[in-house]
């Protein structure tokens, strides 16, 4: 008889803690709850997404069921458990610098770069009282830090190279905000000088980093900004109801922001391409490597 395996040894067998890990993970990106490793889901795994964690488990993100209630029925928001030290400071005025030297490379102009993360800031900041100043001191300590970096770059959340983790974010001290320098950014997704088709919208991932550093954890809802993957060659930069109702819970509204207007009006996101949802082709994986990414992905959603 063999001896009992250790209940964290990973293996290619699909038993009914498997199917369950499974359907944890698809409720909690809106995928059709199947308990299979069907395409859908085997897609969204292989397809680029935001560095910071899902669940509750890591102490990173929680959902706020009751708060998410009082937003209105389906709201799918939640909120970041380290809570940024300036929520608690007024006047909310925060100051960002883009890294002189941690740069996306030679390809995309500086000044396109940090015109992308200006239009990022001001879409949350039409939203709520919070205004955003750029500065040129980023040895100054401004209040959040942008940079590009390639694999362990110091932080404790090393990147992963071309194809899997776009950014990640931090608010508990200081706001960072880091995105892998490895993959293509773009800052004209379709455009004639940018014909690669793994091509990643700066700006979009921009706006959803943002939206954590101001404390909003990942949304389950496809449509939102804050839902924690995107495809390449895609532009997904307006605010969704659901990103618009978690923000509001946390700061209020701008006096000038009408919340019944973004919600009559949705602008829907825009695909230059015809890459389809969780291309496969990005990142090659056998079954057994997509169960071990199962399990880690879901034990942060239980």
């Amino acid at each position: 008889m063999q001896p009992p395996r250790p209940a964290h040894e990973h293996d290619d067998v699909f038993d009914e803690h498997m199917e369950a890990a499974v359907r944890r993970y698809q409720s909690s990106l809106s995928l059709p709850v199947t308990g299979r490793l069907d395409s859908s889901t085997l897609g969204r795994i292989m397809t680029k997404r935001c560095g910071v964690a899902d669940g509750a488990d890591d102490g990173m993100s929680v959902s706020l069921s009751a708060e998410a209630a009082a937003a209105g029925t389906g709201s799918r928001f939640t909120f970041l458990d380290d809570q940024p030290w300036w929520m608690r400071s007024h006047p909310r005025v925060l100051t960002y610098a883009v890294s002189p030297t941690a740069t996306v490379g030679g390809y995309l102009p500086p000044e396109a770069v940090r015109a992308d993360f200006r239009s990022a800031f001001a879409r949350w900041a039409r939203v709520i009282p919070v205004e955003f100043v750029e500065t040129d001191y980023y040895h100054g300590k401004p209040d959040i830090m942008v940079g590009f970096y390639e694999g362990d770059h110091g932080d404790g959340s090393p990147f992963d190279g071309r194809y899997g983790e776009l950014a990640h974010a931090y608010t508990s001290d200081d706001g960072y905000i880091h995105f892998d320098a490895a993959e293509h950014w773009s800052v004209d997704v379709g455009s004639d000088t940018d014909t690669g088709d793994s091509a990643v919208d700066l700006e979009t991932v921009a706006t959803h980093e943002i939206g954590h550093i101001l404390g909003l954890g990942h949304s389950s809802s496809p449509e939102a900004i804050m839902y924690p993957y995107i495809n390449a060659m895609r532009r997904k930069v307006e605010l969704s109801a659901d990103d618009i109702d978690g923000v509001l819970l946390l700061y209020g509204s701008n006096p000038r922001f009408r919340h019944e207007q973004a919600r009559e009006h949705p602008a829907p996101p825009r695909s230059v391409s015809s890459v389809a949802p969780g291309r496969s082709s990005w990142l090659p994986c056998s079954v057994s490597l997509v169960c071990i990414v199962l399990v880690m992905l879901v034990t942060l959603v239980k």
